[in-house]
């Protein structure tokens, strides 16, 4: 039998839900039209221009002052003081009291009143209330929790600046990074007093030269020679230096657990990246080195020179992966190529800056030192069988055969031959996803891993293709990029710090397991690499990336 149909009529809406149903009604029409287009459409010229607007607008909003260093000091991975205020430490090699006369003319008293100057103690390890290192000039943070000015982040967005013609703030990133070789020691990890034990990856020559290359001040450049040297010294002696090799490693002079890491570094659960190591150590066997070195089982323990490790790990920028082993553990073992081909360019452009400044004599010694360099990368790092670049292991003389996006560096810093650069390339399907290039071949939970893609490494395979003559696949690696990162700003209104470029998602917290599960929105070296990649197409190929899906990659270069 079938049921009877009911006729009866809906009852009268009351009159509040009625205006309720007409206000939502309005809002999904209104929030339709200001949606950008969906994933499944094809952007427009005017979505581009809205992205192009997000990054130039950027750096003025990432940028940090003495006007605003209240905003600066605040640092999102640690508290305040217990009265509310944030310290701010002066190197001794400076005087404090000309710097608070300069502070309290440029601050307001308000904001002057929120931090509070200190000299940094004669053991500048030794400080225990962390906080902001002064700087002379204005700086780009990268954004979200990294509220301060970063190493590396620095020579990208300073990429990003320089081509959007914003001199002035590309040279004060220079002249900090000089006050800082001058002041306290070396160019840090960044400006906060628990980096001064690290660096990071040597970009300043490179910096350097891009604004000399737009300022042609050449009082300015011959000032530079000092500070480069120094610095160069920091790379290439003491710990960093490899006697066995004559190559260099990542070493960080500190000891113990990362403070940055043990306060902010927390999963859902309240554990630290430490406790999650130990937990893996616990349940995993591990045969890329001796896990004795690094874990007493016995004690359930991380040991000293686990800590060593980590934070070298961290110097290097990559942090973490299990390149150097599980967490980078090893790291201090191996002469890395991303290090090693970097000192090559300083060694190459300090010969530049040294012609350019009427000292050529002396420039040759450093032409020297490069083509040693080359070399000793070439006999070491290179694996002809595998057609790839590789770290180098030199307590057990041998490389680690872990692919790492950095196998374009070689190519990025002119090392590589034209046979040795066409076998790279050849091996491009090993690293090229729809998104642009996997940071590894490898998906270990770690964010500097497959599948997670990052910017930097975007430039530099790009430019290291492009000056082999491999224009199609630079063109195809910067388009599908590009387009990933434009897709996912039309459906979030945001740039971020990392993307899974497999599933052309930023959306990367559930498959990260060791690093830090946010993706910090800003982000000033994505804001970088989106302005410099779109400016080495052609027309035609720009309106490829506002294709959804990017191009396609071939399918040979997908296994």
């Amino acid at each position: 039998m079938k049921a009877k149909k009911s006729f009866r009529k809906n009852p009268p809406l009351r009159s509040g839900y009625r205006i309720y149903l007409l206000v939502l009604s309005l809002w999904l029409t209104v929030s339709a039209l200001a949606l950008p287009a969906p994933q499944t459409e094809r952007a427009t010229g005017k979505h581009l221009e809205s992205i192009r607007d997000y990054i130039r607008r950027g750096w003025h909003t990432l940028a940090r002052s003495n006007a605003k260093l209240a905003e600066a000091a605040v640092d999102p991975k640690f508290h305040p003081t217990a009265d509310g205020k944030w310290p701010v430490y002066v190197s001794r090699k400076d005087t404090i009291a000309q710097i608070e006369k300069r502070l309290r003319a440029e601050m307001t008293e308000a904001d002057f009143r929120k931090i509070e100057l200190r000299r940094l103690p004669e053991d500048q390890f030794s400080v225990s209330e962390h906080g902001l290192l002064y700087l002379p000039h204005p700086y780009v943070v990268p954004g979200g929790r990294f509220n301060e000015m970063y190493g590396w982040d620095s020579y990208f967005i300073q990429v990003g600046l320089l081509r959007d013609g914003e001199i002035a703030m590309a040279k004060n990133l220079v002249d900090n990074f000089l006050y800082q070789i001058v002041y306290y020691g070396e160019i840090l990890n960044a400006n906060r007093t628990y980096y001064l034990t690290r660096s990071q990856p040597p970009f300043l020559t490179r910096m350097i030269l891009g604004v000399y290359q737009k300022t042609r001040d050449t009082g300015w450049l011959r000032g530079t020679i000092p500070a480069i040297e120094k610095y160069y010294r920091y790379w290439t002696e003491g710990p960093h230096l490899t006697a066995e090799t004559g190559l260099s490693r990542y070493y960080d002079a500190g000891d113990g657990p990362a403070p940055e890491v043990v306060s902010s570094e927390r999963d859902e659960k309240g554990r630290t990246h430490y406790d999650r190591v130990k937990e893996y150590y616990r349940t995993h066997e591990v045969e890329d080195y001796d896990l004795r070195q690094y874990y007493d089982k016995e004690k359930d323990r991380l040991t000293a020179l686990f800590y060593k490790s980590d934070r070298s790990m961290r110097e290097s920028g990559f942090d973490p992966s299990n390149r150097f082993g599980p967490f980078n553990a090893d790291i201090i073992n191996y002469n890395p190529v991303c290090l090693n081909s970097l000192l090559y360019i300083m060694e190459t452009d300090t010969a530049e800056i040294l012609k350019t400044t009427g000292r050529a004599s002396e420039a040759a010694a450093w032409s020297k030192r490069a083509e040693e360099r080359r070399r000793r990368i070439n006999r070491l790092m290179w694996d002809g069988g595998d057609g790839l670049y590789y770290d180098y292991n030199f307590a057990e003389k041998r490389v680690r055969r872990y692919g790492f996006v950095t196998i374009f560096y070689p190519l990025w810093a002119g090392i590589a031959s034209r046979e040795q650069a066409a076998r790279v390339a050849a091996n491009l399907r090993l690293f090229e996803r729809a998104g642009g290039l996997r940071t590894s071949i490898n998906a270990s939970g770690s964010q500097w891993d497959a599948p997670f893609g990052w910017a930097p490494m975007q430039m530099i395979a790009v430019d290291g293709l492009r000056r082999y003559g491999y224009e199609e696949e630079a063109d195809r690696i910067a388009i599908n990029f590009l387009s990933m990162v434009l897709k996912e700003f039309l459906e979030h209104n945001a740039i971020v710090e990392k993307y899974d470029v497999t599933r052309r998602e930023s959306q990367v917290s559930e498959g990260l397991k060791f690093g830090y599960t946010s993706n910090e929105i800003g982000f000033g070296w994505t804001n970088a690499a989106f302005t410099e990649l779109f400016a080495g197409l052609s027309e035609k190929e720009r309106a490829d990336v506002l294709k959804p899906g990017g191009l396609a990659v071939p399918q040979s270069k997908q296994r």
